[in-house]
């Protein structure tokens, strides 16, 4: 789930960079202050997962987060915080 990617900062820290807005690694070096290898290994991270995609622009690739995941997330994850309200105080029986 995408809990686990955005628990890492860094990670977290490029897709709030990135909800302002397509980006380049050098970009994202810029922005988050970080070293393009460790900047790199995380995009890679975040590109497999499939939360955000690439789009070559000449030499570069511009990086987009992939709005249609981030949306079914967050309704997942608006079904289960309802889930957790209605059910908050239901306790099962213990044997």
């Amino acid at each position: 789930m995408l809990a686990g990617l955005l628990a890492d900062p860094v990670r977290a820290q490029i897709v709030r960079v990135l909800a302002q807005g397509p980006a380049c690694v050098c970009h994202l070096v810029e922005d988050l202050e970080l070293k393009q290898p460790n900047v790199s290994n995380h995009v890679r991270v975040l590109r497999q997962a499939g939360l955000i995609k690439g789009e070559n622009r000449g030499r570069f690739t511009f990086y987009r987060l992939n709005h249609e995941l981030l949306g079914q997330a967050a309704a997942q994850l608006s079904a289960l915080a309802e889930a957790a309200r209605a059910n908050a105080d239901i306790y099962r029986e213990c044997a």
